[in-house]
């Protein structure tokens, strides 16, 4: 974990730490998903229907002339609704031609509706800087801004690395457009306000997507540790644990302990079996082809313990091998 990643994730889950401090409870059996739609108060289920259903101009007459923290969410909810379907930005038009060879301009970086959106929940949150929903409504309008500055500031690296040197300019890398904060740091601030203020497993699954999404494994990774603790013995979060170590992190070690963690909670859980019996099948596989037997074989023995169907690839695999490693030992 680099020291600036480990800084941020300390921060996040001190964060999050007093807030369970402060007596949260922990999130119910049915939470949200990472998809969900930011939470509501209970009086306003109604308008956040409404606005849900694309009905975001009668919920904004509604909530006309109303300016306390709740209703200015609302107003953001429904003109992030409006973004939804309006179309993109496009460049502002020119006074005077451009000069040969430049650029032209790029369009803004967001549509009216989102600026509105940006501004309402910012206003809201001003007037009442705990509102979670807000929070997390503002870091879901940030978030694709953010991760597409980071998809442009990778592949302009990636160009750089195949520039010919003294042959060709360098190619300057993106620069954020002036104006609203989208930067990753502000995104994943917002997310981790929302995770203090809401007990849910909805605004952790939320961070954690778009960490990934912005490369920063740190902070999806004290992510994972705040879900494991709001969704108590179940195995479900040990899993989804368990897949980013081996996926986005390349831990196959770690992924291991925490699919077997996921076991001691959901000992019939075949899919986190099957995980972690392909875990210790490949890890033998790949110890096998780099003839260090007796380690492949350790990996094969683990593997056939989670492998009840001997006549699944799995099976087949793991038999095919254990054959190979028994002739070897004959020779």
């Amino acid at each position: 974990m680099s020291l600036r990643g480990l800084r941020v994730a300390s921060a996040l889950l001190c964060v999050w730490g007093a807030a369970g401090c402060q007596g949260r409870s922990p999130a119910p059996e049915g939470g949200g998903s990472a998809s969900a739609a930011p939470a509501a108060p209970p009086a306003t289920d109604g308008l956040v229907a409404r606005i849900e259903k694309g009905d975001a101009d009668g919920a904004l007459a509604q909530l006309e002339g109303r300016g306390d923290p709740e209703a200015l969410y609302l107003q953001g909810r429904a003109w992030a609704k409006k973004a939804d379907s309006a179309p993109l930005p496009t460049p502002v038009p020119l006074l005077e031609p451009l000069p040969k060879g430049a650029p032209p301009p790029a369009p803004p970086e967001f549509k009216p509706e989102e600026q509105k959106a940006i501004e309402l929940y910012e206003r809201a949150i001003a007037a009442s800087p705990d509102l979670a929903a807000a929070h997390l409504a503002l870091a879901q309008v940030l978030a694709p801004h953010a991760v597409r500055f980071r998809e442009r500031e990778r592949d302009a690296q990636a160009r750089q690395a195949l520039r010919r040197p003294g042959r060709q300019a360098p190619e300057p890398l993106p620069t954020p457009e002036p104006g609203v904060d989208y930067s990753a740091d502000r995104v994943l601030r917002e997310y981790g306000l929302a995770v203090r203020g809401d007990p849910s497993r909805a605004p952790v699954e939320a961070m954690i997507a778009f960490a990934v999404k912005a490369g920063r494994l740190d902070e999806a990774d004290a992510g994972y540790q705040e879900l494991i603790r709001r969704l108590k013995e179940r195995g479900e979060p040990f899993t989804l644990y368990g897949d980013f170590l081996l996926q986005e992190k390349k831990d196959p070690a770690a992924a291991i302990e925490q699919y077997r963690q996921a076991l001691i909670w959901s000992p019939q859980d075949d899919v986190t079996r099957a995980k972690l019996a392909n875990v210790f099948l490949n890890r033998g596989v790949d110890f096998f082809n780099q003839q260090q037997y007796a380690s492949a074989e350790a990996q094969f023995a683990e593997a056939a313990k989670y492998i009840p169907d001997k006549n699944s690839p799995e099976g087949r695999l793991l038999a095919e091998h254990q054959a190979k490693l028994r002739e070897i030992r004959l020779r």
